[in-house]
């Protein structure tokens, strides 16, 4: 009896956010997430690295705003009515992520992730902690924090 009460405690259930890129779904916890925008215009940086769309102002604050299809190696498009700026906190620092729609609120019993499949590339895996089947789609899950490299991260918050 201990073993199942234990067991129950570990399968702890998530609250995820899921949004569209491309043809798929993902997925990133909602305790990440500070809150959903409507696209809105965005100011281009000069040098800035190629995923960086450019920079809002958010409420008086300045916040980065990544192409998150670029970060994933996806092909580029549009942005159109329905592309949302996810604004998120990684290690401490408030960043945008554009995402072609956000579909909606999922939640995950963490017996139900299962480990990410290693296809092609290291690169695109990195991002990626888990897949989960539901509603007869896979779901991509998303770890934020690692998103960014250090390097990465002190070249857009070097000031900071």
């Amino acid at each position: 009896m201990i073993h199942s009460v234990e067991k129950v405690q570990e399968d702890k259930l998530n609250q995820l956010v899921t949004f569209r890129l491309a043809r798929e779904v993902y997925g990133i916890n909602v305790m990440q997430i500070q809150e959903v925008l409507r696209r809105t215009t965005i100011a281009l940086v000069p040098g800035a690295p190629s995923y960086v769309l450019g920079i809002i102002n958010l409420r008086g604050n300045v916040v980065s705003v990544i192409d998150l299809r670029e970060r994933l190696g996806l092909s580029y498009q549009e942005p159109k009515d329905e592309s949302r700026i996810v604004i998120v906190e990684i290690n401490h620092h408030v960043i945008g992520l554009l995402v072609d729609a956000v579909a909606e609120v999922m939640y995950v019993r963490q017996s139900e992730v299962e480990e990410t499949p290693h296809v092609g590339n290291d690169e695109g895996n990195r991002y990626i902690y888990g897949v989960v089947h539901k509603n007869n789609r896979v779901h991509i899950l998303i770890d934020i924090n690692k998103l960014l490299t250090d390097e990465e991260m002190s070249e857009l918050f070097e000031d900071s």
